[in-house]
């Protein structure tokens, strides 16, 4: 068995997990009661479900989770909800006061007293595990749990767990609409640096918009009815990671570790195609060279940058349903000869893939339609760095007038440390500013600096 065990901190981890959950109970034929009807398999000959979830003697399956909420209210509609009677209650820990959107109050007060608990459940769900891969964490940098209490809690973690692999999902501050004016505050950069071997980015905006688009055919989208954003997140994740449980013919037979040339440069684009709304009826079925097209254009990224305006390093692209590797063969041959799509000279290898045969899930009665193929891209790429410029930009607005920092520094923070974080933001643009230049630029610069 090679288990993941899967970590939910904050308001917007939760209900991001809670619909991950969803789709791999329908996935994998569980119902509300945790047993399977004897007419089904479980996972096949593979028996992949074995990866999320463990099995009770009396036949239960239990998903290898655990819940965190410094407040209550998030966590108990998990308690209360369908699949409430799948969870054991050690696995939805919850405190009885938030942490107010500030990373002070989830680090060092209210977060403090919580980490043991947390820390410790998870030894339990480790030591269920007999070939442990890492874990998968989901949160909000935006919040005082999701930022705060997060980063605290990956200390303990990498005490324990140093070696495993940590895969992160998080929802990042969108550049023009925010829940809370303190977000460039929370986004401590030095954290999500070292917090795990693989960052994946989600703007809360740019799922807003996703919201609104169903891909029809080419490039077009139009206006449809909004599908239900944790939904959509829950399934571009759910299909960004089927090789970490399941055995497609192409595939790393792991959790992803190290994408990036540089050890700050982990944070990939992520993209998904196609977005069908299931109140529209589609005309006609995308083909493989459709949906990978799609993955290249601006509408379907989960991060809202402009890919045209930066390099791609390394694309991952994560196939489900009807594909063969010949469609897919043609569809990469045919991006290679865009010269709107652009890659660094230095790395020449671009492209990997992974096919996985089994269909698309989709949870019925939901806003997403099911559909016979689908992608998920996780693209290195420069352009990425206009979401550290848009969060810098907003972050030296109030650090300039120090405003709200008395809040930070009431709750125990030290002032010099959004010093040191607004220093690591700038280094870590300036990382992404140098993996984009051509070799011939860097040898220019290095031989100007020997006269």
């Amino acid at each position: 068995m090679r288990e993941v065990i899967s970590l939910h901190i904050g308001q917007a981890g939760c209900q991001i997990g809670n619909a991950c959950w969803e789709l791999y109970w329908v996935e994998h034929g569980i119902e509300p009661s945790g047993l399977v009807p004897s007419d089904k398999v479980i996972g096949g000959r593979d028996d992949s479900f074995t990866t999320f979830f463990s099995e009770t003697g009396a036949g239960k399956h239990v998903p290898r989770a655990i819940f965190v909420d410094l407040e209550p209210s998030v966590v108990d509609e998990v308690r209360t909800g369908i699949y409430r009677q799948l969870f054991h209650p050690e696995q939805l820990i919850t405190g009885r006061e938030d942490a107010a959107n500030n990373y002070a109050r989830g680090h060092y007060t209210v977060g403090k007293a919580m980490v043991d608990q947390v820390t410790d459940r998870i030894r339990k769900l480790t030591e269920q595990c007999t070939g442990l891969q890492g874990f998968m964490v989901f949160r909000s940098f935006g919040g005082g749990t999701g930022s705060g209490f997060a980063s605290l809690f990956d200390g303990a973690l990498t005490v324990d767990y140093g070696k495993k692999s940590k895969l992160e999902f998080s929802v990042y501050p969108a550049p023009q609409i925010a829940t809370a004016v303190v977000e460039p505050y929370n986004s401590r950069p030095h954290d999500a640096h070292d917090f795990g071997a693989l960052g994946l980015r989600l703007h809360g905006r740019q799922r807003g918009h996703l919201r609104h688009m169903s891909q029809e055919s080419g490039h077009r989208a139009t206006l449809v009815h909004q599908p239900e954003p944790h939904r959509l997140a829950s399934r571009v994740l759910h299909h960004g990671v089927p090789e970490v449980r399941r055995c497609p013919e192409r595939r790393p037979n792991r959790v992803p570790d190290k994408p990036g040339a540089l050890p700050s440069i982990h944070f990939p684009l992520v993209t998904y195609s196609p977005i069908v709304s299931a109140r529209k009826p589609t005309t006609s079925q995308m083909t493989v060279a459709d949906i990978t097209n799609s993955c290249f254009e601006p509408s379907n990224q989960m991060v809202k940058c402009d890919p045209r305006h930066g390099k791609y390093m390394a694309c991952c692209l994560l196939y489900r349903g009807d594909v063969v590797p010949k469609d897919v063969n043609a569809a990469i041959a045919n991006i290679k000869t865009k010269r709107s799509i652009q890659f660094v000279d230095w790395c020449p290898t671009g492209f990997k893939v992974g096919i996985n045969y089994q269909p698309p899930t989709a949870v019925p009665g939901g806003d997403l339609a099911k559909v016979q193929r689908c992608v998920c891209m996780l693209s290195n790429t420069t352009a990425i760095a206009e979401a550290w410029a848009h969060l810098n930009h907003k972050f030296d607005l109030m650090y300039a007038k120090r405003a709200f920092v008395h809040w930070y520094v009431g709750e125990g923070m030290e002032e010099g440390e959004f010093s040191e974080a607004r220093e690591d933001m700038a280094a870590l643009e300036k990382d992404y500013e140098e993996v984009g230049r051509d070799s011939a630029d860097n040898q220019e610069e290095a031989g100007g600096d020997e006269f």
